[in-house]
């Protein structure tokens, strides 16, 4: 049996705010990339990334720039939330799991614990979610918030990359290197040396380039393929 104060909590939370379920029928867009476009020429320093080709989740949020308290229970703190779900009555964001920039909630000893963000369609107004669907927003608040596009890596995405690493001599240096989400893939990455007197084209992992100059500070090449099945 809930405890008197829970339900009075409850019940104070439930004049201020609502009812409010939240719902998680969000899905973000996959957004692929693969750069530079095909036979475009250009010029990478020594260091720089000449080619790389992957995807990456174009997730909306919500990023809060200074500490909010929708609620007296509930201060919301700067970061970034990303987006759960929607409904007519309004949007629904995740507290946590947006990265090293997420966004965080601290509440009263005594308040409901949370579950969500949410900001209603009607006013546009800001508050916190409770465990009992309650949504808590007695001080209205509408700025300080933005709904933003935020880039996110997913953990099961790779991307790939050439980096220009030198020249020595007729032969150039070219690094490839492999990330899934974040984290370097170590056991795939690798260094390659060619030899510009044998020929001007260089090839790895169906990346095709045509070199045209090599220097010990820059590279000037053209593109003429991409890496094979590099979005997986």
């Amino acid at each position: 049996m809930r405890s008197v104060t829970t339900i009075i909590s409850i019940l104070m939370l439930g004049i201020i705010g609502g009812c409010a379920t939240p719902k998680s029928n969000y899905q973000p867009v996959t957004i692929n990339i693969s750069e530079p476009p095909i036979n475009s020429v250009n010029v990478s320093q020594v260091g720089d990334e000449m080619l790389k080709q992957g995807k990456y989740r174009e997730h909306d949020a919500l990023r809060v720039d200074s500490p909010l308290k929708p609620h007296w229970a509930y201060t919301v703190h700067p970061g970034y939330f990303l987006k759960m779900g929607d409904d007519e009555s309004g949007e629904f964001y995740r507290i946590g799991g947006a990265g090293e920039d997420s966004g965080y909630v601290e509440k009263f000893a005594i308040a409901d614990n949370y579950k969500s963000l949410m900001v209603k369609n009607s006013t546009n107004t800001l508050g916190v979610v409770t465990v009992f669907n309650v949504a808590a927003c007695l001080n209205g608040v509408t700025d300080g918030f933005e709904k933003i596009k935020k880039p996110v890596v997913s953990q099961d995405s790779i991307q790939r990359t050439l980096i220009y690493n030198g020249k020595s001599g007729d032969k150039i240096n070219i690094g490839y290197r492999e990330f899934s989400g974040n984290m370097a893939r170590p056991a795939f990455n690798n260094n390659v040396e060619y030899d510009m007197s044998e020929s001007a084209q260089i090839g790895y992992k169906g990346a095709l380039l045509e070199i045209v100059e090599a220097t010990n500070q820059h590279i000037k090449y053209k593109v003429l393929s991409n890496f094979n099945n590099a979005v997986q």
